[in-house]
């Protein structure tokens, strides 16, 4: 399932993210900011469990989401920023890595490195800021199906419509929190108007 946020804040961090004369530190603080504003919303999808604690009264059992239950993996680079915002919030997950770059001519994207720990019967939440054409987001999300998780929970900043209709036909049972669903590609199936290369503009890669 695919699930447009319609928060003011998150469509406001999105527009900011989309302006030119926002430098790289800003844009990576940006980034981290939709990715906690984004797993606020997806919060249900979340593995819960009881737990007891001392309190300044006592002992206190309370419901905390089951963080060492969870993965956050990131498509490097771009979703480093997203990840740290994911892992400010929730300390207690274990982090993952993918590393993919896209073929400028074909579109298709290619893996070169690979740094998960065990996620069977966990709960998976993938981050990675753009949604193009959907080929990085798809191959990752084979990847990790593989590997029996028990859920997979997507948070993207910003897809075209056609990216994230083939990542909802491809996988029906991952839910996808998206900021912004912008309307097309262009020929060089960049998003439009999208906001750029993600990954160049929050580490200053000309």
């Amino acid at each position: 399932m695919v699930i447009e946020s319609r928060s003011r804040i998150v469509k406001h961090l999105v527009n900011r993210l989309r302006d030119t004369s926002v430098d790289a530190a800003v844009f990576r603080g940006l980034l981290r900011e939709c990715a906690r504003m984004l797993l606020v919303e997806a919060v249900d999808t979340l593995p819960v469990a009881e737990k007891r604690i001392d309190t300044w009264q006592g002992g206190f059992t309370g419901e905390f989401i089951d963080e060492g239950n969870i993965v956050c993996v990131a498509i490097l680079r771009a979703a480093l920023p997203m990840q740290e915002g994911v892992m400010a919030a929730l300390d207690g997950v274990e982090g993952g890595f993918l590393a993919m770059k896209r073929d400028e001519e074909s579109f298709k994207s290619r893996l070169y490195y690979d740094r998960i720990p065990d996620i069977e019967d966990k709960t998976v939440i993938l981050v990675d800021p753009m949604v193009a054409t959907g080929g990085s987001l798809h191959d990752a999300l084979t990847l990790l199906r593989q590997r029996a998780p028990a859920r997979i929970v997507s948070l993207n900043v910003i897809g075209a419509k056609e990216g994230v209709e083939r990542i909802e036909r491809a996988f029906p049972d991952v839910d996808v929190h998206i900021a912004q669903i912008d309307p097309k590609l262009n020929k060089d199936a960049y998003i439009v108007p999208g906001l750029g290369d993600a990954g160049d503009r929050a580490y200053n890669t000309v």
